[in-house]
């Protein structure tokens, strides 16, 4: 095996949890090409990347087909020798299919499914003992002996860290508190409630993409406490990874940041409004915790993903939440 492709054209979370494969296929193959493909706007996450040699991006928003028929061309002309598809649309199993890669591996679910040399059955559970999804995607490396599950990984440079270390002196925490489900998202009256809770010697740093900023200023404006800062839309992915490196916690939704967090082993906790663990996108840092209404909801979860509002117009599962669950994660 000398060249792998790796294809998650998904969300920016997902796209983390698929980093576990390649750090398995490099500690199985060392000498072996990685290669990605992912929806353009991601291929920020292995700038610098110590063993991923190169990540192909799909522009979907412009000329959307074309771009896919160039991406399948490319694919093809590279002759991989393994194909890894942990996407389940039809538009990723094409790029597997056309790939020519005597290997191509993926999940039953994608509609070219049958077109595949190893077809993996996807499952997803609410029970307790389900496994997470990065145990899920290695069983598209059944059929490699000897391989072993890692976790994600992200490799933030000198450059990234330096760039932040403005921010990220003395003793601080980050929130990164949007969501792009209501639901999944804890309401700001709790995190500003949260941040006023903190002792004021520890510092505070919001985070977030561009479109969070006007959340994260709410939070500053309801804060009694002073010293909040604000990095939403400032920092690319590797830097926040960073700051969340240097963090004596990082607090999070059920969403991609808690990934990020993952990908650097930073310490992390993780606010599970209507979504559940069990369903396997928790988060792997060695100091992780989560936070649940006490005593949860009947009507929890509600659904595999977020929704626009709950079902019910009493979002129990997240006003339940005390700001105790939250400071007992901050051992300081």
């Amino acid at each position: 095996m000398k060249q792998f492709l790796i294809i998650q054209t998904a969300s920016l979370g997902d796209v983390i949890l698929s980093t576990a494969l390649a750090e398995s296929l490099h500690k199985r193959f060392p000498d072996a090409a990685i290669d990605y493909l992912v929806k353009q706007g991601y291929e920020g996450l292995f700038k610098g990347h110590p063993f991923i040699r190169t990540v192909h991006s799909w522009n979907k928003r412009k000329k959307k087909y074309r771009n896919l028929i160039n991406l399948a061309i490319a694919v093809r002309k590279t002759k991989y020798d393994a194909v890894v598809n942990v996407q389940r649309f039809f538009t990723s199993g094409f790029l597997t299919a056309f790939s020519g890669s005597p290997v191509r591996s993926g999940f039953d679910k994608n509609p070219l499914s049958f077109t595949f040399s190893n077809k993996v059955k996807h499952e997803i559970s609410r029970e307790r003992n389900a496994i997470h999804e990065t145990e899920r995607n290695h069983q598209l490396l059944s059929w490699i002996a000897d391989i072993k599950i890692s976790k994600p990984g992200l490799y933030p440079s000198k450059s990234d860290y330096s760039s932040t270390g403005k921010w990220t002196t003395g003793r601080y925490i980050t929130i990164s508190p949007a969501s792009l489900w209501y639901t999944k998202q804890f309401p700001v009256h709790k995190w500003i409630e949260f941040v006023n809770n903190i002792q004021q010697e520890i510092g505070v740093i919001l985070l977030g993409a561009s479109d969070d900023q006007k959340l994260c200023q709410q939070i500053i404006a309801g804060a009694t406490k002073s010293g909040v800062v604000s990095l939403s839309g400032r920092l690319d992915f590797l830097q926040s990874a960073a700051v969340m490196k240097g963090a004596l916690m990082n607090f999070v939704n059920d969403s991609a940041p808690m990934h990020l967090a993952s990908g650097v082993n930073a310490p992390v906790t993780a606010v599970y409004c209507s979504t559940v663990p069990a369903f396997g996108f928790g988060p792997l840092s060695d100091d992780s915790g989560i936070i649940e209404a006490i005593p949860v909801p009947e009507c929890r979860p509600c659904g595999l993903h977020g929704l626009r509002k709950c079902p019910l117009n009493h979002f129990k599962c997240a006003e339940t939440i005390n700001t105790e669950q939250l400071l007992d994660r901050l051992d300081v």
